[in-house]
């Protein structure tokens, strides 16, 4: 993502827009009306960083003119802090990113600075592709134009960049990709760059909805730039002859990366949440009569998280365009109601046993909690949160047990 140099590079990308658009006197050829024949078109992605929002990558298209040497780079990352009401938007899911031009060394030399990887992919671009991609991107950077809605998965910096390459090549590349299985889902993927972020990766996974589930194709697995780079060097084009040939001419590394780079495979949650599930269903169980004010304290904590948990997963569902986590089965296993729990919970540890109202609130969350385990068991795409089936499920038993076997003295009013 380029938003942290956005500032730095407007005054200079202005004058480059400038040009690009024409406004320049046409006595110097460049990147603007060079013929198709001397553009050279060539993907260019950007490794992860580490910073969260840059784990993703990120990518964009360099069109330079082989004759007068000058090289643009074109991509859909750029975002505004400053922008009114910025913050609402990306709560509400409806983020405005822009589009933006700026020469290929200002960029390649950000990149390196930082540790990234810099990889250049020449693409075989007819000349009448490579004015045609030319032509799109100089229209697209119109400020009528610049703008659009960002989505995570379905509209991104990745994904505009291959909808500009296909729209060039005549829906070449769509095509071919959609015909190939993903490696991954957009789960397992997000689960795998968010690894060095441990905390956040759990957040995410536990915010994504039975949509990140999904079987992809290549073409959809292709919003992340590094798959795309990766795509692309299977798919061919007609040659000059009519017999095919790799659309990627040449693949040069122009930076290694000097980060550390994410794993290759998406971490399995299961054993690890399972088994903070089962040792904090333990610690309650032994702490309810060893240290009844840790064991209220403990309780309190897990209820307290579990309700804004369900709170939240509601709010995304039902308030924001974040489709990714509409209809998490999550709600189940953490929901608003545990709110209701705490009181009893803290009466528990004094021997008070619950109300009736209590028992039928505990016996409506161990059923919800049974149903996001059958529903785990449909055929047909379902949520994967075994990791939070397998956390919920004795967390919410030993609660249970706690509140109704603690050798009450008294039973607390209705």
């Amino acid at each position: 993502m380029l938003q942290g140099l956005r500032r730095l590079l407007a005054g200079f990308a202005l004058l480059l827009v400038c040009s690009l658009l024409g406004w320049a006197p046409r006595a110097e050829a460049g990147v603007a009306n060079a013929p198709g024949a001397n553009l050279e078109v060539a993907l260019i992605t950007y490794g992860p960083g580490d910073t969260y929002w840059e784990r993703f990558g990120h990518d964009a298209i360099e069109l330079r003119d082989t004759v007068s040497g000058e090289s643009a780079t074109f991509n859909y990352g750029v975002f505004d802090f400053d922008e009114k009401g910025f913050l609402l938007h990306f709560a509400r899911g409806r983020m405005h990113y822009m589009m933006d031009a700026a020469p290929t060394d200002v960029d390649e030399q950000y990149y390196v600075s930082v540790g990234r990887s810099v990889t250049r992919q020449r693409l075989a671009f007819t000349p009448a592709q490579a004015a045609d991609l030319r032509d799109f991107l100089l229209w697209n950077l119109r400020p009528e134009n610049v703008r659009y809605d960002y989505d995570y998965y379905a509209d991104n910096c990745a994904t505009r960049v291959r909808d500009a390459l296909d729209k060039a090549l005549g829906g070449a590349l769509k095509q071919q990709l959609t015909s190939r299985p993903a490696s991954m889902t957009f789960r397992q993927q997000t689960a795998r760059l968010m690894r060095q972020q441990a905390w956040l990766m759990l957040i995410l996974d536990l915010g994504l909805g039975p949509y990140a589930d999904q079987p992809l194709n290549a073409w959809q697995e292709s919003f992340l730039p590094m798959v795309l780079q990766r795509e692309i060097a299977h798919v061919t084009v007609p040659g000059a002859n009519g017999a095919p040939r790799p659309l990627v001419i040449e693949k040069q590394l122009l930076s290694p990366n000097r980060l550390i780079p994410p794993p290759d495979e998406a971490p399995d949650l299961r054993l690890p949440l399972g088994l903070a599930g089962l040792a904090f269903a333990v610690f309650l169980v032994m702490t309810r009569k060893l240290a009844p004010a840790v064991y209220a304290l403990a309780g309190s904590l897990y209820l307290v998280l579990a309700g804004l948990v369900g709170v939240a997963l509601l709010v995304l569902w039902t308030l924001t365009t974040h489709h990714s986590a509409w209809a998490n089965a999550n709600l189940l296993l953490f929901n608003p109601a545990a709110f209701f729990l705490l009181p009893a919970l803290w009466r528990s540890r004094r021997g008070v046993a619950p109300s009736r109202r209590i028992e039928v609130l505990l016996v409506l969350q161990l059923l919800a909690t049974l149903a996001a385990i059958l529903l785990h068991l449909l055929p047909g795409v379902v949520q994967q949160n075994q990791p939070w089936l397998l956390f919920a499920l004795p967390c919410w038993v030993a609660l249970a047990w706690c509140l109704r076997n603690g050798q009450p003295r008294r039973v607390a009013a209705a």
